[in-house]
Order: structure tokens, then sequence, then C-alpha cells
């Protein structure tokens, strides 16, 4: 049983899908919660209501990852109000399903800045934080198969998951000999408020039963957030720079 009590934990974009369902578990393994959202608000106070429910402390935190100030300002709120950050989950994503032809410098900027350039500015922030965690900081990144396949209107966020898991190993680098470990965990397709609007999502999803070697079960929002319960416990010290994929086997074939 992981046993994250005494521990806080930031997660960005954890007001719905695979971010909400990490803060809940994060939670009900004992951590203390920073719930970090733009704008759905109303989600944002529900994870905050249920985590509460659980005796854990909890607040909610409006911040655009991608833009510097907001994040500095989210992370002087951690440490004013927690007084330590022991773990950094990073989920928030942001991009749009169009073809690369159809992407303006706008569309870009965005992505880049909100899925890539966010993770440079929360641990520019955190890292003195993360350094004098209780046992080893923890940073899990949250990342997709578009890192390395092609899928259909997916072109610009899956480069931004790519140069972001590319990040990931440069900051294990930086930040593993100050206590930090730094890890990407790598999901298949899960039915998220996100995913439902891909182009052809009904297909892809319907496609999961033949692509999945694990019979009928097919992947949730839980099981991703059971692998980040891993990588932001003590039982992962020795894991350190690496992509753990959750996708049920679907990847390994044809």
């Amino acid at each position: 049983m992981i046993d994250l009590t005494g521990k806080t934990a930031l997660v960005t974009g954890s007001s719905r899908g695979i971010g909400r369902a990490c803060a809940v578990r994060l939670a009900e393994a004992g951590a203390d919660v920073v719930i970090n959202y733009v704008t759905s608000s109303r989600e944002a106070e529900n994870v905050a209501e249920e985590i509460a429910a659980m005796g854990r402390r909890v607040a909610c935190v409006r911040a655009d990852v991608g833009q510097e100030e907001d994040v500095e300002d989210m992370v002087a709120f951690v440490r004013d109000q927690f007084g330590q950050l022991d773990i950094l989950v990073h989920n928030a994503a942001t991009g749009g399903f169009r073809p690369l032809a159809a992407t303006s410098q706008r569309h870009f900027d965005a992505a880049m800045h909100t899925n890539v350039l966010s993770l440079v500015h929360l641990l520019k922030a955190a890292a003195s934080l993360l350094e004098s965690a209780d046992g080893r900081g923890k940073v899990v990144v949250l990342s997709s198969h578009g890192t390395h396949m092609a899928l259909p209107m997916y072109g610009l966020i899956g480069g931004s998951k790519a140069a972001l898991a590319a990040l990931a190993r440069h900051w294990a680098l930086e930040l593993g000999d100050r206590g930090v470990n730094v890890n990407v965990v790598e999901a298949g397709l899960v039915e998220t408020d996100s995913t439902r609007r891909l182009p052809g999502a009904a297909e892809m999803f319907a496609g999961r039963a033949s692509k999945t070697m694990m019979g009928e079960r097919m992947l949730e929002a839980t099981d991703v957030a059971d692998c980040v319960l891993f990588l932001a416990s003590s039982l992962s010290d020795l894991v350190q720079g690496q992509t753990l994929v959750v996708d049920g086997g679907s990847a390994i074939h044809i």
C-alpha cells in the first residue's frame, strides 16, 4: 500500500479527465493536493470537495501554466499555504484537433507554451521546493502515443508531447543529483471530455477492443492515475528520466 501521508502534490490541469483522476488518487493515498485549472472553476471545486471529504488539505488555483508569471504565483501560493511541495504532476495540455496544414502561428505558440514551455516554468519555480522534499521530490509528466505515432488531426499536440518528453529527460539530468525524479507516463487512448472531441473518436474507441491485450477491459483514467501514483511514491526512487507506457499493450502491434 502506497502511503503519501504528509506529502503535498500539485496537479496541473486537474479539474477533469486524467488530471482529476490523478488528483483524487494521490489524495486517496494520503497526499494533500493543489488543483490547478484555467477555465473549469466549477469542476475544480467539485474535485476539491471530493478530496476534502477524505480529510485532506486541498486548494484550487487558477493559473495558465503557459505564462511564467502565473506559474510563479501558483508555486508561491503552494509555498505560503502548504509550506512544501513533494509531488508535481504536469497534465495540463492544449492544441486543438486540426490538420497541420491548418495550423497557424497562434495555434503553434499556444500549444508549445502550454504543453512544453510550461514544464520549464514549473520546474524553474518549484525546483527548490521539490529538492527540499522529505525523501525525493517527484515530477510526473503526462504524455501520449502522439509522441511517436502519427494520429489524425493530432500533429500539433503530438509534436508538442514529443518535445515535452525530451524536456523531461533533460530535467531529470539536471535535477536527479539534487534529489528530484522526473519521469513520464505515456497513456493510450482514454475516453475523456477532450478525446471525445477527436475527429473519428467513435471509431477509435470502438477499435480499442481489437488493439488491447486485456480482454474486455479498456484503459481508464484511473489506470493512468495508478501509474502516476507509483512514480510519485518512494517505490520509484530508482526510476529516473524514463517513460512508463500504460495502454493495455495496444501500441506494440499493428
